[in-house]
C-alpha cells in the first residue's frame, strides 16, 4: 500500500473493567443469553501471543480455512451472515480467541450444529474486543453468526451520488492494518494465513468482488461464489460491491470500474502485462493466477492496496497520460514482497513496504529507463526528509524495526518503511553489484512463498545467504545501523537525478525573470518534473509570481491530482485566494489520505485558514473513509459527537 504518515495519538491503557455477557445459542438458531445476569470479571491482560495487535493465540489454536457466507444489506447498510472456519489445535487448548471490534456475535457453533460458549473481552479502543469461544475435545470448525455495526471502520458505504454513475449505490472495504476485525471475526494477525470461499448475496443490479477468483458480468441471481486457493492475512481479505465492468488488459490483467470511467481505466493501465512480465522475469513465476485491478471512487483513502488478485486503486491516478502508474507497479510487486512473503507482526511493516518500492522503482527502470526511476528515486528521498523534519530525526519511529506494542499500527506506517526500507536495499545492491541481489531476492521469494517473515529472521536469512561471514561486507552494510538506528544512516548514497538537474536550472529563470511563460525548457516535461519544479519553487512568491505561474501552467485546474495538490501547498501558503473555490472542490472530492493530511495539515496553521478548513471539513467529511477521516479529526481538533 501506497500512503503518507500519520500521527495520531491512541489511548492504549487499559484501566476500566469490562461488562461482559456470556452467550450460548439453541438448537433452532437462535440467540440466547445463558444468565440474564451481567458478569463482572477483571481485565483481561493484554494480547499475549506473538503480535502484540491480535488477542489470537495461534501457537494454541489457529485457523486455517474461511468458508464465509454473508448477504450485503444496502437499505440497512451491513453486512450479516456466518463466518465457518477450520481450525487446528495444536496443543488441545479449551478455547480459541479472535478479534472483533464492533461487531454483534449472535451465535457460535461446532461442525454439528451444537451451541459453543462464547465470550467477549473488554472493548479496547483499537484492538476492539477478543471473542473467546470455547471448544469441545473434537471441534475442529468453529461457525460464528455475526452482523456489522455502524461502527464497522473498515467499510465505507457511498450512495449513488459519491458514484461515477450516480445510480447506484457502492461499497468497498479495507482492512489493513487492523481492521478486518471490523466486519468480520477473525484471527487479525498478518502472521496466520488462511484459505478461504465465500458466497455474496447483494442487489441484482449490483457486482460484488473479492481478493479472489472474481466474475467477469453481474448474474441475474445476486448470488456469487469466490475461492482463494492461496493462503492470505486477515487483511488482505476485501469486497467490494457496486455497478461494476471489466474489460480485459493482457492474458492475465484487466481492469474493473465504474462504466462511465472503464474505458479510460483501460487505457491508464495498458502498460500493466508488461509490468507483470517485467516482475516475473525480475523475481520469479506470478503465484495469484490473475492480477486484476478495480478503480473505487475518489473516497478510497489510500493510492492503492495490494488485495490478491485484484489491487484496489484511487481514480487519481486517472491522469490520462499514464504518468501515475508507478503505483500499479507497486501494487503488482506487492504479490511478491508483502502478499508472498509477509511482515510478521507491524513491528516489522518494512518487510512489506521497503522491499515493494525497491522492486517497483525496479520494474519502472526496466520498462521506462534508468532516468525514469531516477527521478521516482528522488522524489522518495525527499519524502523520506520530509518524514525525518516531521517525526525528528532521533526518534524510534524513525527505525525500521518498530516498537508498536500498545499503540495503532497505523503509527508506524510512514515513509520511513517505504523510503529507508527501499534505500536499505539499494545500499546493499551498490555493496554487492545488481546481479548478486536479484539473485538473493528471488531465492529469497521462493524459500519463504505463503510465509511470514520477522525482521531477526530477515537478518539471519541474510547473513547466511548473503554475508556469510565477510566481516568487510557486513561492516559496509552496517546493517543494525540500518534497521535498529535512527534516521538515515551515513552510508546512504543521495540518489541523483539529470533530468531534475533541469528542472533545478528552470526554478533559477523563473526566480531570476519572474515570467513563468518564458520556460521553454519545461516542454514534454513528466508528472515527476512538474512535481519537483514545485517543490523546489521558493517558500515566499510573491501574488504576482503566482499569478504568472499559473496562467503559464494552469495548475490550479489541471487534470493530474499529484500536481494539483503540490500546487495547493503554494496557494495555502501564499494566500493566492484565486485558486480557494479549485482547493475546496479538491476536498470535497477526494478522499485519498495523502492528499489530505498536508493539505489540511497546512490550512490548520493559520486563523483563517482553520476557519477555511473547518467550514470545508462539515461538508467533506461524510465522503471520507474513517482511516482519513481518522487522522483529519486529530489534524483539526474536530470531535465527531460534539460537530454532528
Amino acid at each position: 500500500m501506497r500512503y503518507t504518515p500519520i500521527m495520531r495519538a491512541v489511548a492504549c491503557a487499559f484501566s476500566f473493567f469490562p461488562v461482559i455477557l456470556f452467550m450460548a445459542c439453541d438448537p433452532s438458531g437462535s440467540t440466547a443469553t445463558s444468565t440474564e445476569t451481567k458478569i463482572m470479571i477483571p481485565n483481561p491482560l493484554p494480547p499475549v501471543g506473538p503480535d502484540k495487535h491480535s488477542y489470537s493465540r495461534p501457537d494454541d489454536v489457529v485457523t486455517t480455512n474461511l468458508n464465509l457466507k454473508i448477504d450485503v444489506d444496502f437499505i440497512r447498510k451491513h453486512i450479516k451472515g456466518t463466518a465457518y472456519y477450520d481450525i487446528t489445535n495444536k496443543t488441545g487448548a479449551k478455547e480459541i480467541v479472535f478479534d472483533t471490534r464492533n461487531l454483534e456475535i449472535k451465535a457460535c457453533r461446532d461442525a454439528l450444529g451444537n451451541p459453543l460458549p462464547f465470550r467477549l473481552g473488554a472493548d479496547h479502543p483499537v484492538l476492539g474486543q477478543p471473542l473467546t469461544v470455547e471448544l469441545g475435545d473434537d471441534t475442529r470448525l468453529v461457525a460464528i453468526q455475526f452482523s456489522t455495526t455502524e461502527g464497522s471502520d473498515a467499510l465505507q458505504w457511498l450512495d449513488p451520488v459519491q458514484t461515477a454513475g450516480k445510480e447506484h449505490p457502492f461499497l468497498f472495504t479495507q482492512g489493513q492494518a487492523i481492521l478486518t476485525r471490523t466486519w468480520l471475526p477473525c484471527q487479525d494477525s498478518p502472521g496466520i494465513r488462511f484459505t478461504y470461499t465465500a458466497t455474496v448475496t447483494v442487489p441484482k443490479d449490483l457486482l460484488p468482488l473479492m481478493s479472489a477468483t472474481n466474475p467477469k458480468a453481474k448474474n441475474s441471481k445476486g448470488s456469487y461464489f469466490f475461492e482463494m486457493k492461496q493462503p492470505v492475512p486477515a487483511y488482505l481479505m476485501a469486497l467490494t460491491v457496486g455497478d461494476l465492468e471489466f474489460t480485459p488488459i493482457g492474458d492475465r490483467t484487466g481492469v474493473y470500474a465504474e462504466p462511465s470511467m472503464l474505458e479510460a481505466s483501460a487505457y491508464e493501465f495498458g502498460d500493466m502485462e508488461k509490468m507483470l512480465v517485467t516482475a516475473e522475469e525480475l523475481y520469479g513465476d506470478y503465484r495469484w493466477d490473475r492480477y486484476d485491478v478495480i478503480v473505487l471512487p475518489p473516497s478510497f483513502p489510500f493510492g492503492g492496496m495490494e488485495n490478491p488478485r485484484l489491487t484496489f486503486v484511487t481514480p487519481t491516478i486517472l491522469a490520462g497520460d499514464r504518468s501515475l502508474t508507478s503505483l500499479i507497479a507497486h501494487e503488482l510487486a506487492h504479490s511478491w514482497s508483502g502478499n508472498l512473503v509477509t511482515n510478521a507482526t507491524w513491528n516489522d511493516f518494512w518487510l512489506n513496504e521497503g522491499f515493494t518500492v525497491y522492486f517497483e522503482r525496479r520494474i519502472m527502470e526496466e520498462l521506462y529507463g534508468e532516468s525514469y526511476a531516477s527521478m521516482l528515486s528522488l522524489l522518495g528521498y525527499q519524502d523520506l526528509e520530509n518524514t525525518l523534519e516531521e517525526l525528528g530525526p532521533n526518534e524510534d519511529d524513525t527505525h525500521l524495526y518498530l516498537e508498536l506494542t500498545g499503540r495503532d499500527p497505523d503509527d508506524g506506517m510512514t515513509d520511513i518503511a517505504y523510503e529507508k526500507g527501499n534505500f536499505f536495499l539499494v545500499n546493499i545492491e551498490q555493496a554487492i553489484g545488481r546481479a548478486k541481489m536479484d539473485d538473493f531476492l528471488e531465492q529469497y521469494f521462493d524459500a519463504h512463498a505463503f510465509k511470514t517473515m520477522t525482521t531477526k529472521q530477515f537478518v539471519d536469512y541474510l547473513n547466511a545467504e548473503l554475508i556469510q561471514g565477510d566481516q568487510m561486507l557486513a561492516d559496509k552494510l552496517k546493517i543494525e545501523t540500518w534497521i535498529y538506528g535512527p534516521g538515515i544512516p551515513a552510508n546512504l548514497i543521495k540518489p541523483r537525478s539529470n533530468r531534475f538537474e533541469k528542472v533545478n536550472r528552470q526554478v533559477e529563470l523563473f526566480v531570476q525573470s519572474t515570467q513563468a511563460g518564458e520556460l521553454a525548457g519545461t516542454a514534454g516535461w513528466t508528472t515527476h518534473e512538474w512535481l519537483h519544479f514545485l517543490r523546489t519553487l521558493p517558500d515566499h512568491l510573491t501574488t504576482e509570481q503566482m499569478t504568472a505561474l499559473d496562467n503559464a501552467f494552469k495548475f490550479t485546474q489541471s487534470r493530474n491530482s499529484e500536481i494539483q495538490a503540490a500546487w495547493f501547498d503554494h496557494v495555502i501558503r501564499h494566500e493566492y485566494e484565486v485558486a480557494y473555490p479549485a482547493l475546496e472542490a479538491f476536498l470535497l472530492r477526494v478522499g485519498r489520505r495523502k492528499f489530505l493530511k498536508p493539505i489540511y495539515t497546512a490550512l490548520s496553521k493559520t486563523e483563517p485558514g482553520l476557519r477555511m478548513a473547518l467550514d470545508i471539513y462539515q461538508n467533506a467529511r461524510p465522503n471520507y473513509h474513517s482511516v482519513s477521516t481518522g487522522t483529519i479529526d486529530g489534524i483539526l481538533g474536530w470531535n465527531p459527537e460534539k460537530e454532528g
